[in-house]
């Protein structure tokens, strides 16, 4: 090879590298700079992916205006937000406001254990020596747990504002999903060509995967969580447990970790407490029945339009929960559907490359 040859090569290698150094820093600009939204274009992303067929159902009602539908769909969603919100901020001022007062004037107090309790399989000795110690005696019960409940106080205030920061983040996340559906039809042209540089000729089937994926996800895991949650709220209330509310924003959390029961067993055990003992066996049946819901729910909401096994999504949704929180829940989801199906067609190609190896050593 000559000189001039190498020479032109080297300097063909370094132009590349100044691009291809140019386009990581660019990148990296546009992160750094984005990095605030991206939360909330990928929650808006999401929202407006799971509300896109009521959307259209919507936009035929209102003669095919993008505008206006998504407007409407908006203040729909920001209702749906908001109205709850309050309801539970009301109920968990209020309990906060009973337990201070009852704390003031040294009258708070707890019922004595059921009288039945000892004889409970494995917990009841232990459980009933606690539960009698603090209604016997409140202040003496909680003195040992004294700097663990100081300590806790913080938290508690730090969780309390990242909750107020989440509505937030949710309220804004609504809002872009709303111009994202208002322009639905350049979002989709712009989504089919990411697709297809990604995956070529099956950029469709994987388009609609996804989509598909987001919706499953949105039904039938955070709407069979929010079904439980207003069956078990309402459970709440008809006992009368003190912050029903905030008893439901638990069970709620609970039950997209698919652990609702964990937070019905002490409601149920407080019931036996409080109330009749006819009273706590119905609020125990009704217990049973709010966790058995997504045994029922989940096959049928789970999956649905989705070439995928109902385990791939659900493994996907609740690993990315863990690992990034409830977004997780959505990309997680996605990302082992499409690794899934990218699988799938991989063994296929190389079945098919296997067969026509064998065909050519047998001509």
């Amino acid at each position: 090879m000559r000189p001039e040859n190498d020479a032109e090569y080297m300097q063909r290698g370094l132009e590349l590298a100044i691009h291809i150094g140019l386009l990581i820093l660019l990148i990296g600009a546009c992160i750094v700079i984005l990095r605030p939204f991206i939360h909330l274009i990928l929650w808006g992303i999401i929202i407006a992916i799971a509300l896109y067929p009521g959307f259209k159902k919507l936009q035929r009602l209102f003669g095919g205006r993008d505008g206006l539908t998504a407007v409407v769909c908006t203040v729909l969603m920001l209702v749906v937000l908001i109205v709850p919100v309050v309801l539970l901020t009301g109920t968990v001022v209020q309990g906060i406001q009973t337990l201070a007062r009852h704390l003031k004037e040294g009258t708070l107090a707890i019922p004595p254990p059921p009288t039945n309790i000892e004889n409970w399989f494995l917990v009841g000795p232990s459980l009933n020596k606690m539960w009698s110690a603090a209604a016997t005696n409140l202040s003496a019960a909680l003195a040992p747990l004294a700097p663990q409940m100081k300590a806790a106080v913080p938290v508690l205030v730090s969780t309390s504002a990242g909750i107020g920061l989440t509505v937030l983040e949710f309220a804004l996340s609504i809002l872009v999903a709303g111009v994202l559906l208002a322009n639905a039809q350049s979002g989709a042209a712009t989504s089919r060509s990411i697709a297809e540089r990604l995956f070529g000729d099956r950029a469709a089937e994987f388009e609609t995967l996804a989509g598909a994926t987001i919706r499953s996800v949105t039904t039938g895991i955070l709407g069979v969580a929010l079904i439980q949650s207003i069956f078990a709220t309402l459970g709440f209330l008809i006992m009368g447990l003190p912050g029903a509310g905030l008893w439901g924003l638990i069970f709620l959390f609970a039950a997209v970790l698919q652990v609702g029961i964990v937070v019905l067993i002490p409601a149920a055990i407080y019931a036996f407490a409080i109330a009749s003992t006819s009273k706590a066996v119905m609020f125990l049946i009704w217990c049973a029945i709010v966790a058995l819901m997504d045994n029922v729910l989940k096959p049928l909401l789970l999956g649905r339009g989705v070439a995928v096994p109902i385990a791939v999504i659900f493994l996907g949704a609740i690993g990315g929960f863990v690992a990034m929180g409830i977004i997780g829940l959505f990309l997680g989801a996605v990302i082992v559907s499409v690794g899934y199906k990218l699988f799938l067609a991989w063994l296929h190609r190389a079945g098919q490359d296997k067969g026509m190896q064998l065909m050519r050593k047998t001509i």
